[in-house]
């Protein structure tokens, strides 16, 4: 494996969530380790059900091959006095959700330069835990840059933390945590994104049908349930009112 440059910012935040998740006591699960690149660009388009998935999916990645992942994250995000510092030194890329182009640029020269491109193309965490529609970036960049995508479903990460729900430590305390990583999905020199992203899409949504078939505790009446599995939460069409009114009242483009 090539030898990569020294990142002790990412190194101690990597550090600093393996002792929590060990804390937790998490279980982790993974299919498709091998669709993971051990080297060269790859954008990796992962499921959003909660805010913990982007470690949850370095940690992983981390265990498999040592590589970081440079993820698109939100402007507001790299605004936190606290926060803010940590994704910059992690080499993250900030998205100005009002005028995305220049992270597009950023995003495209990373992968060019063999960057794992962390990208969840469905907009924002779905309160419904269901994968809705997505947006077609993931699919451009990739095309662009000639690199693959590559699915990558998490089922658990939003029992540790998520939206709409006060997070407890009895709902995260050894939590059960799938991640399905799919066939990466190879871009043609005339990549169709509409079609290629219903394809991403499809795929995603197979990853989390199997993860949630396979997982080890009931959900029945739960809140972090899928309301078509049994579950409490909202269904995809309650989750998107309610969504669409939070984006309008913060003056952010639809989802």
């Amino acid at each position: 494996m090539t030898r990569r440059a020294r990142e002790p910012i990412y190194s101690t935040a990597i550090g600093a969530g393996r002792a929590v998740f060990g804390l937790l006591r998490l279980r982790p699960s993974v299919t498709g380790l091998a669709n993971l690149p051990d080297t060269g660009g790859a954008v990796l388009a992962v499921t959003h059900f909660g805010y913990a998935d982007f470690a949850l999916v370095e940690w992983m990645t981390w265990h498999r091959n040592r590589r970081h992942i440079r993820f698109l994250a939100k402007k507001g995000a790299f605004d936190q006095p606290l926060v803010g510092p940590l994704l910059r030194g992690m080499r993250h890329i900030s998205v100005d959700m009002k005028a995305g182009a220049a992270a597009y640029v950023q995003a495209v020269e990373a992968l060019r330069a063999g960057e794992l491109l962390g990208v969840f193309p469905e907009g924002g965490v779905n309160a419904s835990f269901t994968v809705r529609s997505l947006k077609s970036g993931a699919i451009r960049m990739a095309a662009e840059a000639g690199v693959p995508v590559v699915p990558i479903a998490v089922w658990g990460g939003h029992r540790l933390l998520t939206k709409n729900h006060k997070p407890s430590l009895r709902d995260a305390f050894r939590a059960p945590i799938g991640f399905a990583i799919g066939e990466p999905i190879q871009m043609p020199a005339d990549a169709d994104a509409h079609q290629l992203t219903l394809l991403l899409h499809e795929n995603l949504q197979s990853l989390v049908d199997g993860l949630q078939e396979s997982y080890p505790e009931e959900g029945a009446g739960a809140w972090w349930q899928p309301k078509h599995l049994g579950g409490s939460a909202p269904t995809p069409e309650e989750a998107a009112i309610v969504e669409a009114e939070r984006r309008r009242l913060r003056d952010l483009p639809p989802v």
